[in-house]
């Protein structure tokens, strides 16, 4: 016996959700809450705030369906709201500056060691960002935003952008660089011990 899905077609799964149909809400948010609470978190770095940014996200969504029209993927639709409500939080929640400062404040900053580098410590690196470079490098390395784009999303200039983006860069770079050489150093110890 073959089961086919009941909202195996994505428009018509669309068109009942604006009708208020709850199975389809439903199966909206089980379809697209795993990767856009990952959205989130690539923003925010506490995982309860960031499920509350997409809880606040997926309301968003369901209260804006119709603007919804067709045109592009229905997710990356949905992943622009995230990207949006998950700024709109970190702005209200805390002063994001867009400093040189806050590079060399953070360049020091010590990281917890680990030996593999997988992707939960590739996250941990960029949490390490100061909230300025994190924003723009995320926008741009991940979602892939163009600078000009990032700019309007920000209200930064372009050039701002741009600089931010090779600062955050830069210190991903030394932090990896001072990772493998504290990783290093542990392994010739348990050697050398």
């Amino acid at each position: 016996m073959k089961i086919v899905s009941f909202y195996s077609n994505e428009r018509q799964l669309i068109k009942k959700a604006i009708a208020g149909n709850r199975s389809a809400q439903k199966t909206i948010y089980e379809r697209f809450s795993p990767k856009m609470l990952s959205v989130c978190r690539q923003y925010i770095k506490d995982i309860h705030f960031a499920e509350d940014v997409m809880v606040n996200g997926f309301v968003k969504v369901f209260k804006n369906l119709e603007a919804f029209e067709h045109r592009g993927s229905f997710e990356g639709w949905v992943r622009k709201i995230m990207v949006r409500e998950s700024i709109s939080y970190l702005r209200k929640s805390q002063f994001v500056v867009y400093d040189d400062a806050l590079f060399e404040a953070n360049a020091a900053q010590q990281l917890e060691e680990t030996s593999i580098v997988d992707v939960e410590h590739i996250q941990q690196l960029i949490d390490a960002l100061p909230e300025g470079y994190k924003m723009v490098f995320v926008l741009y390395a991940v979602e892939g935003y163009k600078h000009h784009e990032i700019a309007t999303m920000l209200d930064i200039s372009e050039g701002t952008s741009k600089s931010q983006l090779f600062k955050a860069r830069k210190m991903l770079q030394e932090n990896l660089r001072l990772k493998g050489l504290m990783s290093g150093q542990n392994n010739n110890k348990k050697n050398h011990g």
